[in-house]
């Protein structure tokens, strides 16, 4: 018999290849994080005496870079230290949510509702239904890093599917599609009062409704859906199956055994907790007077208290459940038991603190540099002095705004540095701070996923890490890099059309949508 002539690699292949043996070859994302930075102080005080011109809209003082090799900066870098690293946000995220996620996990009890939804779910359908779920999930603030894209990878390794491509799913359209939700969340408001700001520098009678892009942002899920679908289930997967082998005996991953009549029973129970949980949280929310409630009576606001409660929540959600059918069914004997789970899951966890550590230092120092502030501005001035027709401005702030989320993580801080410089610019040509604001939210969402800034990413890399023990930084870009590029191109041509037709980008502003026909 003659022999099958091997596979011709595409364009594409070998690019990701690269991608990856280059990332790959990069330190261990923990000393990475530590040599850039070193390169932060060393660049901070190359650049430090020069005079760049450029005024810092949020204060109106002049925006310089701060030299941190100072001896009054390295003596502040030591007594802050340990306030860094505690208070970096996804550390206390993380640890709390996996304290009950671990709870319900090691008992059992993911591991039974998993074979549940297996059972009813077409495989075919469990790349779109796992990218809504985690399109959803922006509503609970950053639940999803810590809950929908870790399910991904079980998910689809349980169905027979490659686990690295479920979490890529699940992180593309968590992180990929932040700006894609048809559910109001706390983001909106924040986003637009940077926004209204800003227009008001033109006309400072000019209002804003909080919910100014939500029928954009909601139908922007069903093309965020559709390209993770057609990317996951068309390029990303067929590519890990051939080049990135599965780790064989790894443990404590849900199998596709069949529930015995106990282990139905105590899932159905331990679900029936969790209900009743949720209910009783709505009731207490429903009232006006609810002490979930902000001053104002709103629920879903940042100053909102159940707001701030989305990660505790979401121990006691998973906790209460896990426990319940830890004890039902036979898994725990003890209240010992519990606590190993809990233990168990914080060893999990050992790595990403390492991790952790060393990039709360890096983003600390690269914030106070200012050197990401002044490259957003200096990518605005530019973008500015270019005076493009309104087409390609738009498509441009899409483009600059993904290039800066590479260097400035935080949504509302980018968008409060350079929301002055774009909305008024814009006004002037006669496009809404509506249609503006969309633009940014597309470009802040699409390169999310491929910037090691990205708080949550060295998290990813620890998932990825669960299944295929040599994924480093290099291998995680080489898989989320084509999301990021299509999504970039798909989601701004979609804008560019919902400009065109002329649809509301969400509720009535004193300002038009469209200002001026594209």
């Amino acid at each position: 018999m003659s022999k099958t002539a091997p596979t011709q690699k595409t364009f594409l292949d070998r690019f990701l290849d690269f991608i990856e043996k280059a990332g790959n070859k990069l330190p261990d994302p923990a000393i990475l994080f530590l040599i850039l930075m070193l390169i932060t102080w060393v660049m901070s005080a190359l650049l430090s005496p020069i005079d760049f011109g450029a005024v810092d809209p949020r204060s109106g003082a002049e925006l310089r870079v701060q030299n941190l090799l100072t001896g009054t900066q390295f003596a502040n870098f030591l007594g802050n230290m340990t306030g860094v690293f505690i208070n970096f946000p996804p550390l206390g995220v993380v640890l709390l949510a996996m304290l009950g996620v671990g709870v319900a996990e090691h008992s059992g009890f993911i591991n039974a509702g998993l074979k549940f939804l297996l059972g009813i779910t077409p495989k075919m359908l469990l790349t779109p239904i796992l990218t809504l779920v985690a399109i959803v999930s922006h509503t609970a603030a950053d639940a999803g890093y810590v809950l929908v894209i870790p399910l991904g990878g079980v998910i689809f390794y349980a169905a027979g599917r490659h686990p690295l491509a479920g979490i890529a799913a699940a992180f593309a359209g968590v992180s990929g599609g932040f700006s894609a939700n048809f559910i109001p969340s706390s983001i909106d408001p924040l986003i637009q009062s940077f926004t209204q700001s800003a227009a008001q520098i033109i006309d400072s009678d000019i209002t804003l409704n909080p919910l100014n892009n939500i029928f954009f942002t909601g139908l922007s899920s069903i093309v965020v859906i559709t390209v993770v679908w057609y990317l996951t289930d068309k390029v990303i997967e067929p590519r890990l199956n051939k080049n990135v082998a599965v780790d064989e005996n790894i443990e404590d991953i849900p199998k596709m055994e069949t529930l015995n009549m106990r282990e139905k029973r105590s899932f159905w129970a331990a679900f029936m907790v969790m209900m009743v949980c949720i209910i009783l949280l709505v009731l207490w929310a429903i009232p006006n007077d609810s002490a979930l409630r902000d001053s104002e009576g709103e629920i879903t606001s940042f100053g909102a208290p159940l707001m701030k409660s989305i990660v505790p929540l979401i121990f006691i959600l998973f906790w209460i459940p896990g426990v319940a059918y830890g004890f039902l069914s036979g898994t725990y004997k003890s209240a010992q038991d519990m606590v190993q789970s809990m233990s168990k899951a914080m060893g999990s966890m050992a790595y990403y603190i390492v991790m952790a550590f060393f990039c709360a230092l890096f983003i600390d120092a690269f914030g106070k540099s200012n050197i990401g502030a002044l490259t957003a501005l200096k990518g605005a001035d530019v973008l500015q002095a270019m005076q493009l027709p309104a087409q390609i401005t738009i498509v441009g702030i899409v483009i600059l705004t993904a290039f800066v989320n590479l260097l400035v993580g935080s949504a509302s801080a980018k968008w409060a540095l350079i929301s002055p410089i774009f909305v008024p610019m814009l006004m002037q040509l006669g496009i809404s701070p509506d249609l503006t604001q969309a633009a940014y939210r597309v470009g802040d969402s699409v390169s999310n996923i491929i910037t090691p800034l990205l708080p949550y990413f060295p998290l990813i890399v620890v998932f990825c890490q669960r299944y295929v023990k040599s994924t480093g930084i290099g291998t995680l870009v080489s898989i989320m890099l084509p999301y990021s590029l299509v999504l970039l191109v798909v989601w701004s041509l979609f804008l560019l059309l919902y400009w065109t037709l002329g649809i509301p980008l969400g509720l009535q502003s004193t300002y038009e949508y469209y200002m001026i026909a594209p």
